[in-house]
């Protein structure tokens, strides 16, 4: 049996069996698996190329009767036959082979290549192998730029987290500055207070001595006389009492309800409603702006009422200093 009879009877169709003998070069095993292999091609079941030019041959021969007409014939077949050899349309630049004119646009869009020209070479389909290996890979690129994508997540997270880092350490280094600017503010007015305080101690102190000698020279003048008009009288010298110091600010000491200090220096002539405003608009206990204010000393002891909030800070004895408490 040879082994077209031998595929027939397999049950291959004779235009298959005879284009895998043509094929493969006669062996049953490998016609069967190139028929197999090229089961899903569209031209299969075909005549092959040989019979198919021979039909148009005679044909022709059949049709024309003059030279003319059959050379026109032969010409015409001969153009059929190389636009049914153009398959496929083949890249020149990588050699792959693509069915459609939409997939040779992409490919060139997606590769960069320009060369592409008709090949008689036919598109093979891909077998379930090929097909679960494409899906394979496929879904391991999906993987990896799925874990590029988070990487990069992650490593902009942490770029904004450093940022935010960075910014609170700026945050807090001006704020400690401000502060040490604030103390050193403080500090330095407590000391020139406090040598205003000594020359004023010293001038009455100078004052009360020139007052004694006066007073010496007064009564020593009174013994030696006898007590006549006509001794001279010391004149005592007029006292200058110390001049009080007037205060255009006042530096307040606010301690709120949690224990947290809040320094604020205000006019002396500012109402203490003023400095009420101030720790409702300033506090950082949690407490909201709309809640109440009352403030109060410790010493001397006294709650100020709603009437003193009009009246100036001078006023209510709170300058050149003072500690205020508020209570809830």
């Amino acid at each position: 049996m040879s082994a077209l009879e031998t595929l027939l009877e397999m049950g291959f169709s004779e235009n298959s069996a005879k284009k895998a003998i043509a094929a493969t070069g006669g062996g049953v095993e490998a016609a069967m698996e190139w028929i197999l292999a090229h089961a899903d091609d569209p031209g299969i079941n075909d005549p092959p190329a040989d019979e198919s030019k021979q039909q148009q041959q005679q044909t022709a021969e059949g049709e024309s009767e003059g030279g003319e007409q059959s050379a026109e014939g032969t010409s015409s077949t001969s153009e059929a036959k190389e636009d049914e050899e153009a398959k496929s349309i083949k890249c020149d630049d990588c050699g792959k082979l693509f069915k459609t004119s939409e997939e040779v646009e992409f490919h060139a869009v997606k590769s960069g290549h320009s060369n592409f020209s008709e090949s008689t070479e036919e598109k093979k389909p891909l077998t379930e192998e090929e097909k679960r290996h494409k899906k394979r890979e496929l879904e391991e690129k999906i993987k990896q730029r799925r874990k590029e994508r988070e990487q990069e997540e992650e490593k902009e997270a942490r770029e904004r987290e450093k940022r935010r880092i960075q910014m609170g350490q700026e945050i807090a280094e001006r704020k400690r500055v401000m502060q040490e600017l604030e103390m050193k503010r403080i500090a330095e007015e407590r000391r020139r207070e406090k040598i205003e305080d000594k020359l004023a101690r010293q001038r009455v102190k100078e004052q009360i001595e020139r007052d004694k000698q006066a007073r010496k020279a007064m009564f020593a003048n009174k013994t030696e006389g006898d007590g006549s008009s006509s001794a001279p009288k010391p004149t005592p010298q007029p006292t200058t009492p110390a001049q009080k110091k007037e205060y255009n600010t006042t530096r307040l000491q606010i301690r709120l309800p949690s224990g947290t200090p809040m320094v604020k220096e205000f006019q002396a002539k500012e109402p203490l409603s003023a400095v009420r405003l101030w720790i409702s608009l300033n506090r950082e206990d949690g407490a909201g702006a709309e809640q109440p204010v009352n403030l109060s000393m410790s010493f001397p002891r006294k709650i100020f009422t709603d009437e003193d909030m009009d009246k100036p800070l001078d006023v209510l004895g709170l300058v050149p200093s003072a500690v205020l408490m508020v209570s809830k």
